[in-house]
């Protein structure tokens, strides 16, 4: 059962249970008031009967018709109940007074007495009490009158209630229905909505809805809310998707070269006859250089495979001076030529990941020792600009061409022939992947033949004090006028 006709039934059987008590009510209400009003007309013309003139025992044993009232039956008893006159439009019927009214009237426990009782032509109310003549009670008067017309009354009230709820709740119904159906129209609009995007796996559409902040108002909200969390899930499984088909791509494009070179060499190991022992040495030689590759290349592989999953850094304050002169001592020691300088403060402070930081700075030295002829120099500077702190490595190698400088942090990218050496191409993509991972930017600026400068900035900690950077900037200002 839909939830339209739910609602439908539901107004329309509220409204019907509401019609149906209304018309009891109603109807009991009148048919009590009627026979209220009629009980007093009987007793006032009770009343206005022995008001008419002195009533005696004679008067009240007249011959039929002397009390007769139109529309109003009268009869008379004495107190033995026996009937003494009636009135001609009774003809040959007797009003009845029951035993038990008869002993009140004639003990003097009540005044009056009302009875209802059924005849052939419908109800009759009849109303009973005594005569009393010089102060002794002489007799009982009866007057009656026809309920019929009351009956009919009724009976017509009841027929329309009755007619009136049945119409009122099929009109209720329909109406009810077009309601529902109006109130829903945004849910059904909404529904098929939901359904396109969910065949189409288009997240970035977004429920359309112009109506007032209801209920209505609100679930649309949470439904284009939770269309913005999924658009965002899907996306980062796609990226996630993407980046693995790119890792084994490039896993299987970088490694085919050095496996193809092991099964060269090792081939020629096998040949027979067995090649002079100076040409193993230089094939064992060779052997050994494109292991050393593939295990670097796999290396930087898994790098570039943890920061596309999500590399979450462990963020520590670090201190940019001292990290920097490791990096300058253990970049001497892989590259003993050129000579690094390393200039900077100690009092500079960001927040990152110690480890993976020393790794973009081991990464940017490498390269500037690598393209850095002999007699050329390297710096390496701390600086604070922006509210941010980072590393300056500046370079007087062979520069990079502008044409190829947007791709330079490109994966497996090596740039022109006068930059190729024996890198994968993937230190400058990694040191990117592991600035952005801690929230930093990294930018080159380059010339040809006057060498290249690459900055990383990061977020300062928080803890530092403006004192102390206000020290961070004149040591960094320091420093820049050095030679």
């Amino acid at each position: 059962m839909s939830i339209r006709l739910r609602l439908t039934l539901l107004y329309s059987g509220i409204l019907a249970c509401t019609l149906v008590v209304f018309s009891v009510v109603l109807y009991v209400l009148v048919g009590r008031f009627t026979l209220h009003w009629q009980e007093q007309a009987l007793a006032e013309e009770a009343a206005q009967i022995l008001t008419q003139g002195e009533f005696r025992l004679t008067v009240i044993r007249t011959p039929q018709g002397k009390v007769a009232i139109p529309q109003t039956f009268v009869q008379t008893r004495d107190l033995s109940g026996q009937i003494v006159s009636r009135s001609i439009n009774l003809g040959s019927y007797e009003l009845p007074l029951s035993d038990k009214g008869l002993a009140a009237l004639t003990s003097g426990q009540a005044n009056g007495w009302l009875e209802i009782v059924r005849t052939d032509n419908g109800r009759l109310l009849i109303y009973s009490r005594t005569v009393v003549a010089n102060g002794q009670t002489v007799g009982i008067l009866q007057v009656a009158r026809s309920l019929a017309d009351l009956d009919r009354t009724l009976t017509t009230l009841r027929q329309y209630l009755v007619v009136g709820t049945i119409v009122s709740t099929i009109t209720a119904f329909f109406v009810g229905w077009v309601l529902a159906g109006a109130s829903l129209r945004p849910i059904n609009r909404i529904t098929q909505t939901a359904r396109e995007i969910g065949q189409a796996r288009d997240f970035s559409r977004r429920v359309e809805y112009e109506g007032p902040n209801d209920e209505i108002g609100a679930l649309v909200t949470t439904l284009n809310e939770m269309l913005t969390e999924l658009q965002a899930a899907y996306q980062q499984v796609e990226h996630a998707l993407v980046a693995q088909r790119r890792f084994v791509a490039d896993a299987s494009h970088e490694l085919r070269t050095p496996l193809t070179t092991l099964r060269g060499n090792v081939e020629l190991l096998q040949r027979e006859p067995p090649l002079p022992p100076e040409e193993q040495r230089a094939i064992l030689q060779d052997v050994t250089v494109e292991i050393d590759r593939m295990i670097r290349l796999v290396r930087e592989l898994l790098t570039l495979a943890r920061a596309d999953a999500g590399l979450r850094p462990r963020w520590e304050p670090v201190q940019l001076g001292p990290l920097l002169e490791d990096a300058v001592r253990q970049a001497q020691l892989l590259r003993p030529r050129p000579i690094v300088r390393a200039l900077g403060t100690r009092d500079a402070v960001v927040l990152a990941d110690r480890d993976l930081l020393r790794q973009v700075l081991l990464i940017l030295l490498d390269n500037a020792l690598k393209y850095t002829p002999e007699d050329g120099t390297v710096e390496a500077q701390v600086v604070v600009e922006n509210g941010c702190a980072g590393i300056v490595v500046r370079d007087t190698g062979v520069g990079i061409d502008p044409a190829i400088l947007p791709h330079i942090f490109d994966r497996f990218f090596r740039g022109d022939a006068a930059r190729r050496g024996d890198g994968t191409g993937l230190g400058l993509a990694i040191a990117k992947s592991l600035v952005e991972a801690m929230r930093g930017e990294i930018r080159v600026a380059s010339k040809p033949g006057e060498g290249s400068t690459f900055t990383v900035l990061l977020p300062l900690e928080t803890s530092v004090g403006d004192g102390e950077r206000g020290d961070a900037h004149r040591l960094v200002a320091a420093h820049r006028t050095l030679p």
